[in-house]
């Protein structure tokens, strides 16, 4: 295979301590519809475009409202909460430094729409790390669709073998691996069994802060 030059991230679960606040917002999109939603189908959605989230729902609970409405609304209430309350996880900026200075070229790839993702990482000055920003608002299909992960790679004039992608989600490492490319899982053990991602994605990784080191291994730069 092919050294590893760039590295791709997903956003929600990778960088932004978002999954435990998804429920959230979709009980309080779903809210305005009628439904009472404890975030009992997490498993179902997480990691999924908005399309497809959007479709389980409206199937699930029988949801009448167009889904581009549904769509719309699910952005807007995903703005309010990376606005102020989704955090990073612990060590990412020291992370993004140190594959720079591996000199790397870093994209972010997420399902996310770009009015809630583009500014939280303005806002946690994340920005300036990354070569390529698409998000799920750009692309026909989203994951597991390859289309982001394609785009990304296109985006930074690269071969789809020269990227290594991170991923919390198994959709998303579905999508990866649809575009192939290969990918380090950081599975969230709060919300899922780190061994049912063993087989799905090339490594497995308890945290961020152990990229660098696999990065290392992959890659020209000592």
């Amino acid at each position: 295979m092919p050294l590893v030059t760039s590295v791709i991230f997903d956003l929600d679960g990778v960088l932004a301590d978002s999954e435990p606040w998804w429920n959230q917002i979709d009980a309080k999109l779903l809210s305005e519809y009628g439904v009472n939603y404890r975030g009992e189908y997490h498993q179902d959605v997480v990691g999924v475009s908005y399309r497809i989230a959007i479709d389980f729902y409206k199937k699930t609970f029988g949801v009448d409202a167009p889904a581009e409405q549904l769509m719309k609304r699910r952005g807007e209430i995903a703005a309010e909460f990376f606005a102020d309350r989704v955090g990073l996880f612990p060590n990412t900026g020291k992370v993004l430094e140190e594959l720079r200075e591996q000199k790397l070229r870093l994209a972010v790839a997420t399902s996310s729409v770009g009015s809630s993702a583009r500014p939280f990482l303005d806002r946690h000055q994340l920005t300036q790390f990354f070569d390529v920003i698409v998000t799920g608002d750009e692309v026909e299909r989203g994951k597991p669709a390859p289309d982001i992960y394609l785009r990304a790679a296109k985006e930074l004039t690269l071969r789809a073998e020269e990227c290594l992608v991170i991923e919390d989600a198994l959709a998303g490492i579905a999508a990866a691996k649809a575009a192939n490319m290969r990918v380090a899982a950081i599975p969230d053990a709060r919300f899922v069994n780190p061994a049912s991602y063993e087989e799905k994605a090339d490594w497995v990784l308890g945290s961020l802060r152990e990229l660098p080191d696999l990065v290392r291994t992959l890659t020209p730069i000592s």
